[in-house]
């Protein structure tokens, strides 16, 4: 309208008559008008508000395996720190760390002269006790020594018996043998050092009860029993797997943490594995019954985790849930849904609630079945 407005005010500025173009005027604006009207209708026929277009899909009912990973440590469940019982010098250590052993085999002696050298007196003193004890009784028979006496060295028998075998007891402490078939782990002193009475000397261990404990959920140990299989990978020894089980639930959890504890065993040792390496359990709880989605529908606000639903209107309708266990691209629903509900899964943007949503796709299931 500015255009012809203007070119006819130039017209008359160029020397044309008034009079002449006002007929002209008047249906220029007449028609600038009409295209202006036109050109409205138009436009608002263009913000005419149209559906929002969206990608949908359902909530499916899944029973699902899970498998969990956890680090752990190998330990001896076998594993025995020699201490002494008695004082003196160590005369015999015979193995170094790494070395092996079969049970009954000597691991320390001590020197055991003095010990040996009160025992020979304990012997003799009860050897004198028996044979006064024998003249008493004689003496008893024929009247010729009162009762009393002859109780006396039965009292002093009793006494240098148990002292002799007080002796003989310690005695054997100077001698330590090996309790099962092992390896030396640690030895802390050599022969010739003096070892004060409850000094340690040597840790072994028994390579044959090689285990290792793991810390797990609450949530997870509550679905596990012992006897349940597990695979087992140590680091040091690559991406070999080793079959196992779980031998031990603890029954306590960790209040500060929210984890148990449980062991799991070899069904078959490594010979190269070793107490303290670095391994990985895989533990394969019984298939449970979860409700997923697809983890792309989970959106979240300040009132917390929410899906987009399509009501009966084909709207946008804000469902607040509640989420779990997470598996692959889908994470499972603990409360607020129901199962085939069809949830918005793409198309987030400028969605708000009581949109018109509309798709050109047909709900898929929620996701692949695993493995």
């Amino acid at each position: 309208m500015n255009n012809r407005v203007l070119q006819i005010a130039t017209l008359i500025h160029n020397g044309c008559r008034p009079l002449l173009f006002v007929p002209v005027l008047l249906a220029a604006l007449f028609m600038t008008a009409c295209t202006d009207t036109s050109d409205s209708n138009a436009k608002t026929k263009k913000r005419k508000p149209s559906a929002h277009l969206v990608a949908i899909d359902k909530s499916k009912s899944m029973n699902l395996s899970t498998p969990s990973t956890r680090a752990g440590t190998l330990l001896a469940l076998r594993q025995v720190r020699v201490f002494n019982q008695e004082e003196g010098k160590i005369t015999a250590l015979p193995f170094h760390p790494g070395d092996k052993f079969t049970k009954g085999k000597l691991l320390v002696s001590l020197d055991g002269s003095l010990l040996r050298a009160q025992q020979d007196k304990a012997l003799a003193t009860r050897k004198q006790a028996e044979q006064d004890l024998r003249r008493t009784t004689s003496l008893v028979k024929k009247r010729l020594a009162a009762e009393d006496e002859r109780a006396r060295f039965e009292t002093e028998l009793r006494v240098a018996k148990a002292e002799e075998q007080l002796l003989r007891t310690r005695l054997a402490y100077t001698t330590i043998k090996a309790p099962f078939d092992g390896t030396v782990t640690e030895r802390l002193l050599e022969p010739g050092d003096i070892a004060p009475r409850h000094t340690h000397i040597l840790t072994i261990i028994d390579p044959e009860s090689m285990i290792t404990r793991v810390h797990v959920s609450e949530l997870l140990l509550a679905r596990l029993k012992t006897g349940d299989p597990a695979d087992i990978t140590i680091d040091a020894l690559g991406k070999q797997v080793f079959r196992g089980k779980i031998s031990r639930i603890y029954p306590a959890i960790n209040p500060k943490t929210r984890l148990g504890t449980i062991e799991v065993t070899f069904d078959k040792i490594p010979a190269q594995a070793q107490a303290g390496s670095l391994c990985r359990v895989r533990l394969m709880p019984p298939a449970q019954s979860y409700l997923m989605i697809p983890f792309t529908a989970l959106r979240r606000d300040e009132q917390g985790e929410f899906v987009f639903t399509i009501n009966d209107k084909q709207q946008a309708s804000k469902q607040y849930v509640s989420t779990g266990l997470r598996h692959q691209n889908l994470i499972a629903v603990n409360s607020g849904l129901e199962a085939d509900t069809v949830i918005i899964t793409k198309g987030f943007l400028g969605l708000k609630e009581g949109k018109k949503v509309r798709s050109n796709l047909k709900p898929k299931q929620a996701s692949q079945t695993p493995s």
